[in-house]
């Protein structure tokens, strides 16, 4: 059993044919009865009508798919659209899939209102080849086919069509369709199939449950490769599924690609969770918005300008919905006008940059124009300096993202140097790539100094203006550290890190001091880390305070004094003393325990020798009986040291760790 798109019965498709199969999409276009969909079926045995109400009613009002096997042995997919006006949602839909077009005019008719409109919205979606077909040629005289011939390369003009082959065909009595093969063979022999490049994407147009399978959808893939056991997500929802097998043309494969007409059989997702306008994506790569950047352009024959905040259906995929355009320089775009705009949507979508999409008058439903997507995921700019910089963001990141060799590395470099620090899942969100295609081409911009990069748990990808701002504030850090603490060689490195870079991402920030010490902007070693000028004041004060602290917590021996009891000992100034406790807990030599007791690094080591000897299990007791001390100041010592591991509390007693001895020995 197959996950067939078509109820018709199709031409067997030969071993060779299978072989040769290439991803590339042809799409018909034009006005309602110009006989579209038996045109297909008079090249590919497969009639596109499946539904009961096109039977019924004559004209298709669904997409239709079916593959197309050249006299060469190469097989391509044909996707037939709606020509009545009510069905342009459809029309899009399938239209946005394509790689090229067959224009259709019916010879008794000419060029219709629908014709135009399709044309138009052909140019929009980037659509750049095609060929242009008159059927019913055998319902009209010679001298007439003549006329609608001209009269089709005049409209024509100026269009991607201008000068393509003009086929004048009946599908009824077979006239011209071998002509009609052979400009097919041409035109496809002129496509580049879509790159196999990127992160699968793929929209979906129709979900259906199949006995024996489950749930399957179809679409036309926009990028990337799919295999069976992949694990996708399907957005806006955001559901996770996996591929269970995969179609083309009725045909079992193990991989579908970027081109290619698709069917995917889903597990862990249901049918009833899935609609169209929804896109089966690599999982961890994509994700759904409320908001993109975009360059929008208006057809000249828009009956009026497209207003700052208008209300406009867009279609963009197999989506359909209604947004909001946020022009960010000028009060409206006239009409054959273009112009840096965000597109606000009132439900979420998902989409790729570089992704065409249609714009509608709300109401009357009238195709205005189109545009490109720049970045998937906008935020809304606020005020008049904001907006300025999103139209000349927008600018720039159009110049590269244009799908040329080179241009996703270009668009990440400008992102990361636009927003000034990135991390590793964040940059592969803004490029839409995954985390291995993200390291290579994150690895380009590296070597060719255009981004540096910081070690973390995961790559942090820095521009260099924002290093240089995170260098200064390190700077800055320092030079109050120093300035408070003169005495000390240096500031905690850790500290240093968590102070002037506050990053989420420790080992990140630890990164990029370590950068700093490299290019000799900074000095770190065991003493911590301090600016190549600065050296440690000998100062006298603060060694004699320190000598006095040390002799009064030796005398003091295992009933330490406190925080005050200590000051009101040495009669130091409250400023002084707590300069003097915080230089010496920066340099280990001194903790503060619960109640404000102070432990020595002298003190901590001989309490620690006493637990050697003790051995085994111990008691606080016993420590309070062999120290000659009291329960007050041994509980809050014991207490330190199962935090720091040296101790672990089993009931009322504490297992020493085999690694006491060591510390006790250092």
């Amino acid at each position: 059993m197959t996950m067939t798109e078509s109820n018709a019965t199709k031409k067997p498709v030969d071993k060779k044919s299978e072989e040769r199969e290439i991803s590339l999409v042809i799409g018909t276009a034009g006005h309602i009865d110009h006989g579209k969909t038996r045109l297909v079926a008079a090249l590919t045995g497969v009639d596109c009508d499946r539904l009961l109400e096109e039977k019924k009613r004559g004209i298709t009002i669904e997409l239709g798919f079916a593959p197309l096997c050249l006299d060469d042995g190469r097989v391509v997919s044909i996707i037939d659209v709606p020509g009545h006006e009510r069905f342009i949602r459809q029309m899009v839909a399938g239209a946005s899939g394509i790689d090229a077009v067959m224009l259709v005019v019916a010879a008794d008719e000419s060029v219709m209102p629908q014709t135009r409109e399709h044309l138009a919205i052909l140019e929009l979606l980037g659509v750049r080849d095609g060929l242009i077909v008159v059927t019913k040629a055998d319902r009209v005289e010679p001298e007439l086919l003549e006329l609608v011939e001209e009269d089709v390369r005049g409209f024509t003009a100026g269009t991607f069509l201008e000068g393509k082959a003009v086929v004048p065909v009946s599908a009824l009595t077979g006239q011209n369709l071998d002509v009609l093969r052979e400009e097919l063979v041409a035109l496809v022999d002129r496509v580049r199939p879509r790159p196999r490049k990127g992160a699968f994407f793929l929209p979906i147009d129709r979900a259906f449950p199949i006995a024996g399978f489950g749930t399957v959808v179809t679409g036309t893939a926009y990028r990337g490769i799919a295999r069976p056991g992949d694990e996708v997500e399907i957005f806006p929802a955001g559901r996770e599924g996996k591929i269970r097998t995969l179609q083309v043309h009725g045909r079992t494969v193990g991989e579908a690609f970027a081109g290619q007409r698709v069917a995917v059989n889903l597990s862990n997702v249901s049918v009833d969770e899935l609609s169209r306008g929804d896109v089966v994506c690599r999982r961890g790569v994509y994700a759904s918005t409320l908001c993109f950047d975009a360059v929008i352009k208006l057809l000249p024959s828009a009956p009026d300008p497209l207003k700052h905040w208008q209300r406009v259906r867009i279609c963009i995929g197999t989506s359909d919905a209604l947004a909001r355009v946020s022009l960010l320089e000028a009060r409206n775009v006239p009409p054959g006008g273009e112009a840096p705009a965000q597109l606000v949507i009132e439900e979420p979508v998902v989409c790729t940059a570089e992704q065409r999409f249609i714009i509608r008058f709300y109401s009357p439903l009238l195709t205005i124009g189109g545009g490109r997507v720049v970045f998937p995921y906008a935020r809304k700019p606020r005020g008049a300096v904001a907006r300025v910089a999103s139209a000349e963001r927008i600018r720039a990141l159009s110049a590269v993202t244009d799908g040329k060799e080179g241009s996703v590395e270009a668009r990440l470099a400008l992102l990361v140097n636009q927003a000034g620090m990135m991390d590793f899942d964040q940059a592969s969100l803004a490029i839409q790539e995954g985390a291995a295609e993200l390291s290579v081409i994150a690895a380009r911009l590296i070597r060719d100094g255009l981004v540096l990069e910081l070690k973390g748990e995961r790559p942090v990808y820095l521009s260099h203006a924002r290093f240089d701002e995170l260098a200064l504030d390190v700077e800055n850090t320092l030079k109050a550290y120093h300035e408070a603490h003169s005495s000390e060689a240096g500031m905690p490195a850790d500290e240093l890190a968590r102070t002037a870079l506050r990053m989420q991402d420790n080992r990140a920030a630890r990164s990029l001091v370590a950068i700093l010490a490299e290019r000799g902007a900074v000095v770190v070693d065991e003493k911590g880390a301090r600016l190549p000028t600065f050296a440690p004041r000998n100062d006298e004060a603060f060694r004699k305070n320190r000598e006095a602290l040390f002799a009064l917590c030796r005398q003091r021996a295992y009933q330490p004094p406190t925080l005050e009891e200590a000051r009101a000992e040495l009669n130091m100034d409250p400023q002084a003393f707590s300069l003097l406790i915080q230089s010496l807990k920066n340099s280990r030599r001194l903790v503060l325990l619960s109640g404000e007791y102070l432990l020595t690094d002298e003190t901590e080591s001989s309490v620690l020798n006493v637990l050697e000897k003790i051995g085994g299990n111990v008691t606080l007791a016993a420590v309070r009986d062999v120290t000659n001390s009291s329960r007050k100041f041994i509980l809050p010592i014991l207490e330190y040291f199962d935090s720091k591991g040296y101790t672990r509390r089993v009931g009322d007693v504490r297992v020493v760790r085999k690694a006491v001895k060591q510390v006790a020995d250092i």
